[in-house]
């Protein structure tokens, strides 16, 4: 009996060395010093006909679009995506420069985009492209202009309809003005996607997938103030939080289990959350838009479970990469034309099992945050401005309920791997009996592991 306690012992003891052992083989010294880590992003879709780009259109013209980055950095990259369109678009000239508001940029600051050591390239239908790397003095929070002189372009285009962004567009080749005055303006995003900074290993990024609360609905356009720009000013404000990005990845109209505007979350999750480089946290606010209407107890009870089941997928496909993933409760919509008796039940339903399942790494009580005390079911009436949207002040609210500690030390951290539990392993020699002559190892196990063991911890 001593024989085959000694042997599980020593297999157990075995096995954890293998996992101690591979984890020290990814020292810091095998690591690159840099890496890359997401700053600004926005969620591509197929761009609806109404909100194509106006006359004179992109092909053999130039075009003007601001953003407003998170960390900084001494070297950029700028994503570049077609995805959704049908046919090829060449970029003839892409330069980055920091804005001087409005249309103009501080022209000491113009620099030039290359894609393999040239400035021109195409990309197919079905694609996107990275530029090389640029040496460029990113500052925290800094409006940059990135601007496009277009050669072919598609019929169909991949953008982002919700830009809450002015962009500006001119006939002809004008990277190199200024000053775009006299542009035809447009509040859409086209063919950008992301712009990533080279950091050390302390920088991460949050990507936030949700729908058109997320997406600045209800925000001034132009003054970057959606509840994801108030998160990142705090973050930065924060000592403990001053290296982590937020990446937008909101999209307006946007259902999680099917396509509405753009694609279902759980299809573009894998590309707007999981896949970005840095990412270290996923904040999941949607469904509203999948709630919204329902007219029968049954239907509320589908929608609600089906919700639930793509949450739960959401968390294990995060997890399986090492992703800490924090669930927002749903806000209230009494008085939008989306609330019936039913969609609150669903809501209710929803936002209950995001409470307690216990299943997100934390709970972000958004729905507690906005409501009014007397009508859970209502936004408070002086943060909101059609009974589903917050407004600015709302989202400051929304904001200003988020513990930033659950944001700090993100890449010392690690959801499957429990930093809280040490584990003391006894090593035996052969000779010896268990528990004589023992030299103690303390490590780290992984919870994904744990329960293959009986051993008492």
């Amino acid at each position: 009996m001593q024989n085959t306690s000694t042997n599980s012992l020593k297999l157990y003891t075995s096995f954890l060395l293998f996992i101690l052992l591979g984890s020290l083989c990814l020292s810091a010294q095998d690591r690159p010093a840099k890496i890359w880590v997401g700053t600004w992003g926005t969620a591509p879709q197929l761009v609806e006909p109404g909100n194509n780009p106006p006359s004179p259109g992109l092909t053999n013209n130039s075009l003007r679009q601001i953003v407003r980055v998170s960390i900084p950095g001494d070297t950029i990259r700028v994503k570049f995506s077609n995805i959704f369109s049908e046919t090829s678009v060449t970029l003839n000239a892409v330069k980055i420069a920091v804005s001087a508001g409005g249309s103009a940029v501080y022209d000491s600051t113009s620099k030039l985009l290359t894609f393999g050591g040239v400035p021109e390239v195409t990309m197919g239908p079905g694609t996107d492209v990275l530029s090389d790397p640029l040496a460029f003095n990113l500052e925290p929070r800094m409006t940059l202009a990135v601007t496009i002189y277009f050669g072919q372009t598609s019929a169909t285009i991949t953008g982002h309809p919700g830009s809450r962004t002015t962009s500006y567009l001119k006939a002809g080749n004008d990277t190199s003005v200024a000053n775009f005055a006299g542009a035809v303006t447009t509040d859409h995003w086209y063919i950008i996607t992301n712009i990533d900074v080279l950091a050390t290993h302390e920088y991460s990024c949050i990507s936030v997938i949700g729908n058109s609360i997320t997406d600045g609905r209800g925000s001034v356009t132009n003054l970057q103030n959606r509840w994801t720009d108030v998160l990142s000013e705090r973050l930065l404000e924060n000592p403990g939080t001053e290296k982590v990005g937020v990446l937008n990845m909101g999209l307006g109209g946007n259902c999680v289990l099917k396509a509405c505007l753009g694609p279902a979350a759980k299809e573009r999750y894998k590309r707007d959350v999981l896949e970005q480089p840095g990412i270290q946290a996923a904040i999941v606010f949607e469904g509203v838009n999948d709630i919204g209407g329902i007219n029968t107890p049954e239907l509320a009870t589908e929608t609600a479970n089906r919700l639930i089941e793509a949450y739960k997928a959401m968390i294990d496909s995060a997890h399986a990469r090492n992703i800490f993933i924090y669930g927002a409760t749903i806000t209230p919509f009494k008085g939008n034309g989306y609330y019936t008796l039913f969609s609150e039940a669903c809501r209710n339903k929803v936002n209950e099992w995001i409470r307690n399942s216990g299943r997100f790494d934390a709970v972000l009580d958004f729905d507690m945050a906005v409501r009014k005390p007397s009508d859970t079911a209502s936004l408070i009436s002086s943060y909101q401005n059609d009974g589903l949207h917050p407004d600015t002040a709302g989202y400051r609210l929304i904001v200003n309920s988020i513990d930033l500690s659950l944001f700090e030390g993100l890449n010392t951290r690690n959801p499957e791997i429990d930093t809280s539990v040490h584990v003391n392993l006894w090593i035996e020699p052969e000779s010896q009996a268990v528990g004589k002559n023992r030299n103690q190892l303390c490590c780290k196990i992984s919870s994904r592991y744990r329960k293959y063991y009986h051993y008492p911890y």
